[in-house]
């Protein structure tokens, strides 16, 4: 990985950790809010009684802003399913460091499994992005439904799972077994999101048909 890449990729980390640590929580109100989390539309309506017309001032009595979520609470249970086949190299290179990322936060429940004709869980590993790293083989088959079929067994909270698929969807297992059990998956509240690669290189090749 180039020195550049590496410089984009932790500053997407700290993008990342940023955003999950600090999510806010806006169906909740406060009256002791962060500065940084002051609703300031809000809170100037609640004190425009307290206008002071002579010195052209607004006295602020109190400040009106959202809760952040706890820390310990989990936000998401994500699960990352990753293509081990050749051409997804640099895809597998980003995946084992953002998922060792998401592990390292409480917020977020992350389970990180590889696939080619085999589906190997690399969950156990997550706190270690080399041993991670040096886990993955590149090469081999790639048969995507056996390893959305594993993942479909680890959905305990559909409506707060996100799916993602990494892969360049060119299948040698059953296409319309995969098919069917994505549309149970969505169906059931889970959200799948498909990225064809996580490189810097170009615009990756694709089965179009299966992507449709």
């Amino acid at each position: 990985m180039s020195p550049v890449a590496i410089s984009s990729t932790s500053c997407r980390l700290h993008r990342l950790i940023a955003a999950v640590n600090g999510a806010i929580d806006r169906s909740k109100r406060t009256r002791r809010p962060r500065m940084s989390d002051v609703d300031w539309p809000t809170t100037i309506r609640a004190n425009l009684k307290h206008y002071q017309p002579e010195q052209k001032t607004l006295v602020v009595e109190s400040l009106i802003g959202s809760h952040r979520r706890s820390r310990v609470a989990a936000l998401r249970d994500v699960i990352l399913l990753v293509d081990q086949s050749g051409s997804m190299a640099e895809s597998v290179v980003y995946s084992a460091v953002f998922g060792a990322t998401l592990a390292s936060l409480r917020a977020v429940r992350t389970r990180l499994v590889v696939f080619d004709t085999e589906v190997v869980d690399l969950t156990e590993t997550l706190n270690d992005p080399v041993d991670l790293l040096f886990s993955t083989q590149l090469g081999g088959g790639t048969d995507i439904n056996r390893a959305v079929a594993y993942a479909q067994q680890h959905v305990t909270n559909p409506a707060d799972t996100v799916l993602v698929l990494i892969s360049d969807l060119y299948e040698g297992g059953v296409a319309t077994e995969l098919q069917r059990r994505v549309r149970e998956l969505v169906a059931s509240g889970v959200m799948v999101i498909v990225l064809l690669a996580l490189s810097d290189s170009g615009t990756p090749s694709y089965d179009h048909e299966l992507a449709a």
